[in-house]
């Protein structure tokens, strides 16, 4: 098959694993960076050109899309599917895990625990924020943010405060969510291909007094076995977000686990370094399933 990555970095690890798995499958695979594509719309004539060259040959594509830039990203997915191109993350979801307290909402909705969350247009109420998410400490996060970026842990109301005022200043979104203690810096990344857990790490924060355990922060990761009750919790968080290919993180609690995000890019470096799994080969065995499936039901309809 003919598979496009999606990707602005072709040094990535991510990228560069997938079109190694790719090849090794026997598929042409190519790197592109969707922001240099350009998306022609005409009736019932969708097209994807880049680099002068229309891109009418894809049987599928893997979006590895950033967060800076879902909009233009999503838009370039989107124009794949209407050229009937199986996509590993569909625009839709994409657009949706990215906004995250959309992504709380459906999760809570769904009845999925999640740790109590807090939305504010402004607010200075912070002593009754504070209380209503189980009182200090407490987390706050900006909503754009990624790979523990923009995430602040308020030991007293004082700082909450502190915190809170200058997000607002910035005129920043922000989310309030209770901090779990018994937790102690460790969390669980579930990744999930096709209604699978292929594999499972825990990370563990390492520095004195952080409390975020993301890798790029310094975190550690171990393999780990999920418990019942996690792996239910992430396949069904995966799939009431509705993406095929899933980072679903979770968090130790007293009254079990906690889902703290569904991430549509997971990186592929630390879950293969600590499971030893060929993640990125079960990517593209979903690929291969879905978009031979896909590519017959186009065929007849052309037929």
């Amino acid at each position: 098959m003919n598979i496009a990555i999606l990707s602005r970095n072709p040094k990535l690890y991510s990228t560069i694993r997938l079109k190694q798995a790719g090849e090794a499958r026997g598929h042409k695979v190519e790197i592109i960076d969707h922001m240099k594509c350009v998306l022609f719309i005409e009736k019932k004539k969708p097209v994807v050109l880049y680099q002068g060259r229309r891109l009418d040959y894809f049987d599928a594509i893997i979006p590895r899309i950033g967060a800076s830039v879902t909009f233009y990203g999503a838009a370039v997915v989107r124009q794949f599917e209407m050229m009937k191109v199986f996509t590993a993350i569909e625009s839709q979801a994409l657009i949706r895990s990215r906004d995250k307290l959309r992504s709380l909402q459906i999760l809570s909705r769904a009845g999925l625990d999640l740790p109590k969350t807090i939305f504010m247009d402004y607010s200075r109420d912070t002593e009754g924020i504070v209380e209503a998410v189980g009182g200090a400490p407490v987390v706050i996060k900006l909503l754009e943010g990624t790979q523990g970026l923009g995430v602040v842990l308020a030991e007293n109301e004082k700082a909450a405060q502190s915190v809170i005022e200058a997000f607002h200043g910035l005129h920043a979104r922000i989310i309030v969510q209770e901090f779990i203690k018994e937790a102690r810096g460790i969390d669980i990344r579930a990744f999930i291909v096709d209604g699978e857990v292929v594999g499972a790490m825990r990370r563990q924060a390492t520095r004195d007094g952080e409390f975020r355990s993301n890798l790029h922060r310094g975190g550690v990761a171990t393999v780990v076995k999920l418990t019942r009750a996690e792996k239910s919790a992430a396949l069904k968080a995966a799939k009431k977000m509705g993406l095929g290919v899933a980072g679903v993180d979770l968090l130790p609690s007293n009254r079990g686990p906690l889902i703290i995000e569904v991430n549509s890019s997971p990186g592929l470096e630390g879950i293969e370094g600590a499971t030893k799994v060929d993640i990125a080969g079960k990517i593209f065995h979903y690929l291969e399933k879905n978009a031979l499936k896909k590519k017959i039901q186009k065929d007849r309809i052309n037929a």
